[in-house]
């Protein structure tokens, strides 16, 4: 008996507990049945704010259908449905569950029509549901949206959805397209200026659009609000610009302290005027390039290692390069530079040709892997995972150069050569080989430093002839054969390019760096941080 009483209480739990949502599915059901009993674009639009009001995120469905021109009647007993359109026939789907229902001929159906203006009403009334969304994302999008378009008849939904909202962040979000929807209602002054100095706060260029806005349409003690908050948030961009412009300059440095850093090595060492050292640059883009396809072909769960996988094979493909070009042409040119000069530069254009022919002239498609795709926002800041991974590969290179000078048997003779050959030479160092194989590490390093480029450059035949003159640069202003130096020089060179662009333009103010650099080594002609030794101060 008494086991039968608890069984009893349970179903009637479950009946009342089901009674509520019932009820709302049958009152949203009959708001939808109203599309079939109204006429005209204002009808419709009544029955668009009244499936609004509810917040219920079940009249999502219909909206959607509605706004897309998917939303039917059914001739026969005014039915509201889904459709889908098949040839001749439409498959009718329950506007709330969106289960099929039946199909019907297009002859037996009405098309319920919108309007731009209804459109908009229903966008909104969609965006005004995602504040109740589960996904804080998309609740977050919402926010974003009626912030940039904001309307007065958003502020009661919005009170709602922050009186409901648990995510401190998703709530401040909310609050501010609050006070935009309060800045362009009829609301006292007193909550508009509230608005405006909430708005103000937020400090970014959505902000300041808005503020602009007011500033242009509002009278008296809220214009007067709108102009402080507007300089406010100037000051505070300017400084968020010039913190942009540096990370931007740091990227760029970065891009440069690879591309250069071989030539370093190499123009220091050997004093070859390298001019196809850009090339190598290329190989190691184009060796990514390669790896890239073979995964994505027989072993695409392996994509995300793609770079690291490449990194060691372009490292080998452009020292071999290297070795080669070393060994066959510049072997037999030392001491001439002009002729050093011209014949890289010849071997250049046969590089060049050579990819041309294999890969053909138009830019291949390199991926980012997951790891180094979207961005971090930092305030105003934007920075983006592949130039932050490139900055830290870049300076990690420079770490493994910097010990492998300083502190391997290798690192010492190269050194010794640099300072003064003939003494190295009579020391038993085989200068020969130390050139050559000087020679194979600055281009292996060139050949990584593709591997970074193909995710931020387009990869193509002339990729590397885009950093060549670049690379020159920073290799004479830091010092010739000095890392320290084309670590600064780099870094240097990037940060100042990149404040003299937004006034001079890309080319204009590559022109005054160069002019800068000429006037500078004018005065140091041997760079930032010039090389000791007999032969080098000769």
């Amino acid at each position: 008996m008494i086991l039968l009483r608890a069984l009893g209480l349970t179903l009637l739990f479950l009946m009342a507990s089901l009674l509520p949502s019932n009820a709302a599915e049958a009152d949203l059901r009959a708001i939808i049945a109203k599309f079939a009993t109204g006429t005209g674009f204002s009808a419709t639009e009544a029955v668009v704010r009244e499936l609004a009001a509810t917040g219920d995120p079940a009249v999502e469905r219909p909206l959607a259908a509605l706004v897309e021109g998917n939303l039917y009647i059914r001739k026969a007993d005014s039915a509201v449905f889904v459709g889908n359109e098949s040839g001749d026939s439409v498959a009718l789907l329950d506007p709330l569950s969106g289960e099929k229902s039946a199909e019907a001929a297009k002859a037996d159906i009405t098309k319920i029509k919108v309007n731009n203006g209804l459109r908009r009403v229903i966008r909104d009334a969609l965006g005004t549901l995602t504040l109740r969304a589960k996904d804080p994302t998309v609740r977050i999008a919402a926010a974003d949206t009626m912030l940039k378009t904001p309307d007065a008849a958003n502020i009661e939904p919005l009170d709602a959805a922050i009186a409901a909202e648990t995510d401190a962040n998703v709530k401040a979000l909310f609050e501010q397209a609050r006070a935009a929807s309060v800045l362009v209602s009829d609301r006292p002054e007193a909550d508009k200026l509230a608005a405006v100095a909430l708005i103000g706060a937020r400090g970014d260029r959505d902000a300041l659009s808005l503020l602009t806005s007011v500033e242009a349409n509002s009278p008296g003690a809220v214009k007067d609000a709108a102009t402080a908050a507007i300089g406010t948030i100037n000051s505070s961009l300017a400084l968020w610009d010039a913190a942009q412009n540096i990370w931007y300059g740091i990227s760029l440095g970065s891009v440069l302290l690879l591309a250069a850093i071989g030539l370093a090595i190499t123009f220091g060492v050997m004093g070859v005027i390298n001019m196809a050292h850009g090339e190598m640059v290329m190989l190691g883009a184009y060796t990514t390039f390669v790896v890239q396809q073979v995964i994505r072909t027989s072993f695409p769960g392996l994509f995300d290692w793609s770079l690291v996988i490449a990194l060691p094979l372009a490292f080998l493909v452009a020292a071999l390069v290297g070795l080669i070009i070393e060994r066959g042409v510049i072997r037999f040119l030392y001491g001439r530079p002009l002729e050093t000069l011209l014949a890289t530069w010849g071997v250049s254009l046969i590089l060049q040709q050579a990819v041309r022919s294999i890969f053909g002239p138009t830019n291949q498609e390199v991926g980012n892997p997951s790891w180094m795709s979207g961005s971090v926002d930092i305030g105003q800041l934007a920075v983006t995972w592949n130039r932050l991974w490139i900055l830290v590969f870049a300076l990690g290179v420079f770490a493994v150069l910097l010990y492998v000078m300083k502190r391997t048997p290798w690192g010492l003779q190269m050194r010794a050569v640099t300072a003064n050959r003939r003494m190295a030479a009579s020391m038993g160092i085989r200068t020969p080989w130390v050139d050559a194989l000087t020679f194979a590490l600055g281009s292996g390093i060139a050949g990584i430093a593709g591997v970074a480029l193909s995710q931020i450059d387009n990869v193509s035949p002339n990729l590397g002839r885009g950093y060549i003159i670049d690379s020159f640069m920073v290799v004479v202003f830091g010092g010739v054969g000095n890392l320290w130096g084309t670590l600064v020089g780099s870094f240097s060179l990037g940060i100042v390019n990149k404040f003299l662009e937004p006034y001079a333009g890309a080319v204009l103010g590559k022109i005054v760096v160069l002019v800068l650099i000429i006037l500078f080594i004018q005065k140091r002609p041997r760079g930032l941080f010039a090389l000791k030794g007999r032969a080098v101060e000769a």
